[in-house]
This record gives structure tokens, C-alpha cells and sequence, in this order.
């Protein structure tokens, strides 16, 4: 039985956390959930965004499902996710995007999957305000050990997963430093793998090509910034962030996420919709070699999403989010 810690979050995070717990329950996954909370609910409670408990599960667990969290706004605070991240050195945000049968979406064939840096860049926290001059200065730091990590794990993928090709996303074109130095460890480190083909575009062409023509793309690399914006991209060209799965993962720590929001307008009514923090469970899943119980949920949620009738409101039906879990269920 392996122990995996629980951070539900807040708004809908605890609705669609005890959704995907009764879906694991039902499938007989042999994990015990180690809950711990963290952000506005949690700092409302117990004055901590973070609590050391929390830090302590995951020192000892490695791997987390962590649901939506929310960070005070306007208090000063550092984003919960953030935080996480660069304390634990979760490099690698990997952001699966792929279409799904029964969810409707204006592409087709879309299958690709975004690695993006995830501890430097401009979310760095390098930040420096001249009173006089009244002039804000935000340092966008890249370290050659940071661009390695990254692409890196992308060849690794790629490698791994049968992918014929990984794009390096930058923008060297006029950033000459931060761009350059990422573009030069893409060049040497694609050699290592010369069965896969190495291509790079320029962020602004990028985003138009996958707008254009998104199949046209396996494994997508790029620096912290951009890799936020094209993951949000990516998710709105399969159906959205309510259905798009996400890790961050380091050297021996992975926390799974759903990567949408909160959304505390619809908090407790029954309508959130739980396929993102599943899908997120199911690469978890993927990670601790539970891959038999991995391909069992996986059929069951696709099997339910090509029935509109038994999707929540978000995605053209009427169920509630534990009717939803209650149709994967039946299915597995």
C-alpha cells in the first residue's frame, strides 16, 4: 500500500477531490491518502498558507494529487503553487494536451504534450521597484543547469513514449542572452537522441502554428513564462482546463495537480466537474508503476465522456459531480 498525500484546496477542491477518491476506491487502488491541506482555507484556519504538516507529508511521501488552491489576493502573499514548486525544485511542469471522443472542440487529432520550466524565468521572484524613478524591474534569471534539466526531460519523454519530434519554444530572436543560452542546450543535448527529430519555433509563430495546425506537434519545450501561457493554450484546444491533466515533477518529488482554478462561485453546489484532478490522478498512477489500475480509470472516464448525458453542465450534460463519478464507476 503506498501513502500518497491529499491536499484538497479550496472552492471546488474538496468536491472534486472525494469524487476522484470514490472513483480510486471503487477501482481497489492500493494507495492510502495521506490528507493535508494549504492556501486561503487553511491560512483562514490556522494562520499558514503552507503548514509544516503538509511539508512533512510530502518529504515523506514524494508524491502528491493536490487540487485547486487559492493564495490570498492583495495580502502580499507568494502564489501556494509557486512556493511548492521552488521549494521542492519541481522543475518540470508536464502538461498533457490531447482530444478526447465526446468532447467537442473546433480541432481534431490534437496529441501533444508541453514541458515547461517551472522554478526560474520571470516567475524567478526577482523583482525591484525604483521610488525615485518610478520604474519596476522584473529579471527574467535562466541558469544553463535549469535549461538542461528541462530539456532534458523532455528528450526523456519522448524517448519513452515512442514521440517522433520535441519543438524548443523561445523567443532568442530578440531575447540574446536568456533565449540564446536555451537554444545553444537544446542544439547540444538533441544530439543525444538522434532518433528524434529537434526543431525550434519562435514563441509568436508557435502560438500561431498551434492555433493553425496543432497536430502538427509531439513534445513541446520552453522556458517558465511562455510554457505558462502555451499550457493554457494547449488545454483550450482539447476542451478546456476542466478536462487537461498536469504534474510538477523533480528528481524524487511529483505533485499532480488540476490545473484550473477554484472556481468558489459554484463551490459546493454539486456542478464542478472532476475529469482534470482524475486525469491528474491517473498520471500519478502512470508515475508509481500503477499502470494496470491506470488504463481501468482512464477507460472508464472516456467511455463517460463520450456520453454527453452523463457529464456534468460544463461539458453539455446534467450530472452532478458525484453522479459523473458514479458513471465512471459503473464503467470500470
Amino acid at each position: 500500500m503506498r501513502n500518497i498525500t491529499l491536499i484538497p484546496g479550496d472552492g471546488i477542491g474538496p468536491e472534486i477531490t472525494e469524487a476522484v477518491k470514490s472513483i480510486f476506491s471503487a477501482a481497489n487502488v492500493p494507495i492510502n491518502w495521506e490528507e493535508e491541506n494549504a492556501g486561503q482555507t487553511t491560512f483562514d484556519a490556522i494562520g499558514e498558507l503552507i503548514p509544516a504538516t503538509l511539508i512533512a507529508s510530502l518529504e515523506k511521501n514524494k508524491v502528491a494529487l493536490k487540487g485547486p488552491i487559492t493564495t490570498p489576493v492583495g495580502k502580499g502573499f507568494k502564489s501556494v503553487n509557486v512556493q511548492l514548486r521552488q521549494m521542492f525544485d519541481l522543475y518540470s511542469n508536464v502538461r498533457p494536451a490531447k482530444t478526447t471522443p465526446g468532447v467537442t472542440t473546433r480541432f481534431e487529432n490534437v496529441n501533444l504534450v508541453l514541458f515547461r520550466e517551472n522554478t526560474e524565468g520571470l516567475y524567478s521572484g526577482l523583482e525591484m521597484f525604483d521610488e525615485r524613478l518610478q520604474i519596476s524591474d522584473s529579471v527574467a534569471r535562466i541558469t544553463r543547469v535549469g535549461c538542461q534539466k528541462i530539456i532534458r526531460a523532455s528528450f526523456e519523454y519522448a524517448r519513452k513514449h515512442g514521440c517522433k519530434k520535441v519543438t524548443a519554444v523561445h523567443k532568442a530572436n530578440i531575447l540574446k542572452s536568456a533565449g540564446a543560452l536555451f537554444l545553444d542546450e537544446f542544439s547540444k543535448i538533441s544530439k543525444d537522441y538522434p532518433e528524434i527529430q529537434a526543431d525550434d519555433k519562435i514563441i509568436d509563430n508557435m502560438c500561431m502554428q498551434l492555433v493553425v495546425k496543432p497536430e502538427q506537434f509531439d513534445v513541446l519545450v520552453t522556458t517558465n513564462l511562455f510554457g505558462d501561457i502555451l499550457s493554457d493554450l494547449c488545454a483550450g484546444l482539447v476542451g478546456g482546463l476542466g478536462v487537461v491533466s498536469g504534474a510538477n515533477i523533480g528528481s524524487d518529488m511529483a505533485i499532480f495537480e488540476a490545473v484550473h482554478g477554484s472556481a468558489p462561485d459554484i463551490a459546493g453546489q454539486g456542478k464542478a466537474n472532476p475529469t482534470a484532478l482524475l486525469r491528474s490522478a491517473i498520471m500519478m498512477l502512470h508515475h508509481i508503476d500503477l499502470k494496470n489500475e491506470a488504463h481501468r480509470i482512464e477507460a472508464a472516464l472516456e467511455a463517460t465522456l463520450a456520453n454527453k448525458e452523463e457529464c456534468t453542465g460544463d461539458l453539455g450534460g446534467r450530472a452532478s459531480t458525484m453522479e459523473f463519478a458514479q458513471h465512471i464507476i459503473s464503467k470500470l
